[in-house]
């Protein structure tokens, strides 16, 4: 054999094994995602079942993380403000099994007895054509002054993408989940970094319609790692076939 040929050889040999090494290590980290996955639907489906305790106090606000916080179940009292309303457009919703098509995601201003405000995820309301008209009805059943015993999710605010649409202010119509940028528009004054989630009540028209949330993450990471463990026992395949015709040849 000579030099160069030798020379290739093991430079393929090198170039295999960092590639069934690269294989194996992200099969690997696929199964540990998996346990970290399952991990975390523990969590929250734990959070979600859990009875509601009281809304953290403003003192708190600043420890709550999404990591620890998001999902948990909360009850409070709070009043409906007479103030500009915040539509978000949904085509439907992966944590709500009992809301299908599109429409919007009521949210609305409440003060707490303490003072302070917080964003209330109203409900959806079912709205094909995103009529204003039809959700300014549907909210402002909601104001009637009086304190209302809720129960929800604490959630915290979504960032857009590049390929988010931008805010249609004259329909005051948003496409993320971003109360905080609400707040800033519609001077919605000493919010809570969070926004609820509300589960109850339900208001006697059923619109907005808040509900129980489901959380449902995808897990497949299984299938991911065995994509990645094939991949690499392929190699080795390509490699031992390629080194035998390579030894029949120098023999021949």
């Amino acid at each position: 054999m000579s030099e160069a040929a030798g020379n290739r050889s093991l430079g393929f040999g090198i170039f295999t094994l960092a590639m069934v090494a690269l294989f194996i290590g992200l099969g690997v980290w696929q199964l540990q995602r998996r346990v970290e996955k399952h991990a975390l639907i523990a969590a929250l489906d734990a959070r979600l079942a859990a009875s509601p305790v009281p809304l953290p106090p403003q003192s708190e606000w600043g420890k709550l993380t999404p990591e620890h916080d998001e999902f948990r179940r909360v009850s409070f009292t709070a009043t409906y403000e007479t103030r500009l309303d915040a539509m978000v457009y949904s085509s439907g919703s992966a944590i709500r099994p009992d809301i299908s098509g599109p429409g919007t995601w009521a949210f609305v201003p409440a003060r707490l007895p303490s003072g302070e405000m917080v964003a209330i995820n109203a409900g959806f309301v079912p709205n094909i054509m995103q009529d204003r008209d039809v959700q300014d009805r549907a909210v402002a059943r909601l104001i009637t002054g009086q304190p209302v015993e809720m129960t929800g999710y604490i959630r915290f605010p979504e960032t857009g993408g590049v390929l988010t649409p931008n805010v249609e202010q004259s329909k005051r119509l948003w496409f993320t989940r971003d109360h905080m940028a609400m707040a800033e528009a519609f001077g919605w004054d000493k919010i809570a970094p969070f926004y609820v989630d509300l589960e109850t009540p339900v208001p006697p028209s059923g619109i907005p319609k808040p509900g129980p949330l489901q959380v449902q993450l995808r897990d497949e990471h299984m299938q991911y790692a065995i994509t990645w463990f094939t991949l690499a026992f392929a190699v080795v395949i390509a490699f031992g076939v390629w080194w035998r015709k390579r030894a029949y040849f120098a023999a021949s």
